[in-house]
């Protein structure tokens, strides 16, 4: 099964615990999948996507959503991580463009 996410869109935060953006996108042009998390990994090499949970007033955490083989989330993982580089990058480009002064 081929793994195609359209419409990602990506949404930086201030860096917290590892925590650096959040993540939205369609799934084979089917499925809107929200509010997964793009975190560092633990040894600072490389992203990691957390998954949402929901947490009962009894303190027992269901999973809401997530891949359930590896291929499906290494799919879905290099193609999140590919676009929050490209954003990274632009706004690397754009910082570097105001400090020298100029508009980017």
């Amino acid at each position: 099964m081929e793994i195609n996410l359209s419409e990602i869109q990506i949404i930086p935060i201030k860096p917290r615990n590892g925590l650096l953006a959040f993540v939205s996108f369609v799934l084979n042009n089917s499925f809107y999948i929200g509010d997964v998390a793009i975190y560092s990994r633990l040894n600072q090499e490389g992203y990691r996507l957390v998954y949402p949970i929901k947490v009962l007033p009894n303190g027992v955490k269901i999973n809401c959503f997530h891949p359930i083989n590896r291929q499906a989330a290494q799919a879905i993982e290099e193609q999140v991580i590919k676009a929050f580089l490209e954003l990274a990058e632009k706004a690397t480009m754009r910082k570097g463009a105001y400090q020298d002064g100029k508009e980017p």
